[in-house]
């Protein structure tokens, strides 16, 4: 399958993107680089795009386990090297569950298959960065805060 993107400027270093899907993304930067401040960076974007890629491939996984998670969240961070081009050499995914009797092992494994077999975007990055993983399993009632 062929993916097109079509960027339009929108004044500056603000641009606007739209893919196949026909849904429309800002993309911005800091002022002093021509941009209004009004989106995200493209590399955050990448990191984003990273932390949806495996997290519905988690989700998606733990539903057919009928693991009784209630809430998720995914905290994603990268670091980049300081010289040109800053690219990202170290990501950290966290992944946290909410719910009561969500199994370890189960868990466990769905990050595995996301990591090894289904998350094209890691698959991407994993070839110029060392990306780790961690998870927390909290109380579902902790889930409702």
């Amino acid at each position: 399958m062929t993916k097109e993107i079509l960027i339009r400027q929108i004044k500056g270093n603000t641009l606007a993107a739209k893919a196949n899907s026909n849904h429309w993304v800002m993309m911005d930067t800091k002022k002093e680089a021509g941009g209004s401040e009004a989106g995200s960076t493209p590399k955050e974007l990448l990191l984003m795009a990273l932390a949806g890629c495996t997290s519905m491939d988690v989700i998606l996984i733990l539903k057919k386990k009928r693991s009784p998670v209630v809430a998720y969240e995914c905290n994603v961070k990268g670091v980049e090297r300081e010289e040109h081009p800053k690219i990202f050499t170290d990501i950290h995914i966290e992944y946290v569950f909410y719910g009561d009797g969500i199994k370890p092992e189960d868990v466990e494994r769905a990050i595995d298959l996301s990591k090894t077999k289904y998350c094209s975007v890691s698959a991407q990055l994993a070839a110029s960065a060392k990306i780790t993983h961690s998870y927390r399993i909290e109380s579902a009632s902790k889930g409702n805060e």
